[in-house]
């Protein structure tokens, strides 16, 4: 197999009518009024909103954006407005934070200084936001990480990766954008670097040791059981890295498991003991 860019593309419009599909199919299944999702004005927020918003009507799709004071920033509320109005999806800006505060105080153990910790707090709160919205509107809540972030656990376990769908989860960072693309997002926001969020200057590259563009070959590479040597070799990077990146992929794995339990009765949950989806 030769990693190049060519590998990771993909027929968009054949992607679009797919998730398109699943999101419209999962809702009518469900028996939800409708979808919410934090839109945070970045590239995977307003991919995943557009395409909900084109799937079942932008009426029925409710886009919260939630700032809070350290992280505040006019241009991705611009940029999350920016996509509401062009695919017709209704927003709510909520400032979370007082809510913040309020967790920091309650905490006898916190540690203002403790930047992971303090991060993963915004994630989880962001998100009890976004459930309380689905549970008193009879909503789903649709999330929005992608395939690059998943593999290397690159969220808050219970936080930004909580949804009912994610129906951008099986595309790399850079298909999200090859997709974001043709569906139409703003050229501002293809171009601005990812970030979660969670404290003042955070990058995502910065904090993954690697350009997305590398990664997502490197990854790539992993899923289709290619050896380290022959990655590193084709993309002229170290074995190093690409074994780095290999161990963070399966050492997160705990991170997109429901939680593990022991088999003790003739079906459990989780492992053998699996429904379908609808009933009906």
């Amino acid at each position: 197999m030769k990693l190049e860019p060519a590998v990771l593309c993909l027929d968009w419009a054949e992607v679009e009518t797919k998730i398109e599909r699943f999101i419209k199919d999962y809702l009518e299944g469900s028996g939800a009024r409708g979808i919410v999702l934090g839109l945070s004005g970045g590239i995977d927020s307003c991919t995943a909103a557009a395409l909900s918003a084109t799937a079942v009507g932008g009426d029925k799709v409710l886009g919260l954006l939630l700032p809070e004071q350290e992280t505040d920033n006019i241009k991705d509320a611009e940029h999350a407005k920016l996509v509401a109005e062009k695919f017709g999806l209704r927003t709510e800006m909520i400032d979370i934070t007082r809510t913040l505060e309020e967790f920091y105080n309650s905490i006898p153990i916190f540690e203002i200084t403790n930047k992971l910790c303090k991060g993963n707090v915004k994630a989880r709160t962001r998100m009890i936001y976004n459930y309380y919205y689905a549970n008193k509107l009879d909503m789903l809540v649709c999330g929005s990480s992608d395939k690059s972030e998943a593999m290397m656990g690159y969220f808050t376990k219970w936080g930004d990766v909580a949804a009912d769908i994610s129906p951008i989860m099986d595309l790399y960072k850079m298909q999200v954008k090859k997709l974001a693309q043709y569906i139409g997002i703003p050229k501002e926001i293809l171009a601005k670097p990812a970030s979660p969020g969670l404290w003042p200057g955070q990058l995502a590259e910065d904090e993954l040791g690697v350009k997305y563009d590398t990664l997502d070959l490197v990854l790539y590479g992993l899923e289709h059981f290619m050896k380290i040597k022959d990655i590193a070799q084709q993309l002229n990077i170290s074995e190093e890295l690409v074994n780095r990146i290999k161990l963070r992929w399966l050492s997160m794995e705990h991170k997109r498991n429901m939680p593990f339990t022991i088999k003790i009765q003739y079906r459990t949950i989780g492992a053998d003991f699996r429904l379908p989806r609808t009933l009906h």
